[in-house]
């Protein structure tokens, strides 16, 4: 399903929504779905690994909604299309999203993270959100020649909500290469390495932190081998400078043909000078 209001940063893109907004759209999938919606995040990363694999890109391209993980996204939306929107972090809207499953009565299946990491996950959220129905888990070292069995289990657990933890690009390769074949599911989330988070085996970074936009500033002293990542950042910083830098040129040269042509732009002034006798367009 495509939005209009939809925005394109670089390579990626992105929807312009809020923490509520976000989770509106998945009560609409919930109840008006006929088939698996997509809902993926967005990080300046993603914005080099994605279009990589065109069908990955092509996918990432048409999922149901895109929301803005990381402060680099909200910053160059800002930057290049003048829109104001606050990152809506993939592990908060997951449990926004339990919470909503549990008010409504919808399953939820688990997928991803080791054995451990995924059953205590489950064992945190069943806590958490009393109600909540979850329909079945599966750790994230499903064997190719077991994912049909895997699906079928999906598929018979009639789970409404499908959360993918298998990281990034390749729980939007799974999502390609099975969408068409889950039944019952009407929302598939990406969403990385959030089951760590809630199992309490990864710290999320505190309040100020993530107020100020610096979470990932946290997260990479905590953990240094994320520089491996986060390396790109710099190079989507200069790639966004370079995108707004262009579009200023194309303004101001756009507002030099306005001043030079009446306002109609250099094109249609040649173009209505070619039907007066005697001018030459030579």
């Amino acid at each position: 399903m495509y939005w209009n209001s939809r925005l394109r940063i670089l390579d990626v893109w992105v929807d312009p929504v809020n923490m509520q907004q976000a989770l509106d759209r998945v009560e609409f999938f919930l109840k008006r779905g006929r088939r698996p919606h997509s809902v993926f995040a967005v990080n300046p990363e993603k914005n080099f690994s994605v279009p990589k694999d065109p069908m990955l890109h092509e996918t990432f391209k048409r999922a149901d909604l895109l929301i803005p993980d990381g402060i680099g996204v909200v910053l160059a939306a800002r930057m290049l299309h003048g829109v104001e929107i606050a990152r809506v972090p993939g592990v908060e809207l997951m449990e926004r999203i339990c919470e909503l499953a549990a008010n409504r009565g919808s399953r939820i299946f688990l997928y991803g993270a080791r054995e451990e990491v995924n059953r205590k996950a489950a064992n945190v959220l069943s806590r958490r959100y009393p109600g909540l129905r979850i329909a079945g888990r599966a750790n994230g070292y499903v064997k190719a020649e077991e994912m049909p069995k895997l699906v079928d289990r999906i598929n018979r657990s009639r789970a409404d909500i499908l959360f993918l933890g298998l990281g990034s690009p390749r729980q939007e390769r799974w999502f390609l290469s099975q969408k068409d074949s889950l039944d019952h599911v009407r929302v598939c989330q990406g969403i990385g390495g959030t089951l760590d988070v809630i199992a309490g085996n990864v710290r999320r970074a505190p309040n100020f932190w993530r107020s100020h936009g610096a979470e990932w500033f946290y997260r990479l002293i905590s953990e240094p081998m994320r520089i491996r990542r986060q390396r790109v950042l710099p190079l989507f910083v200069l790639n966004v400078l370079a995108s707004k830098l262009k579009t200023l040129v194309w303004d101001a040269q756009g507002q030099q043909d306005e001043g030079l042509f009446g306002g109609r732009g250099a094109a249609q002034f040649h173009e209505d000078c070619a039907h007066i006798p005697g001018i030459s367009q030579s």
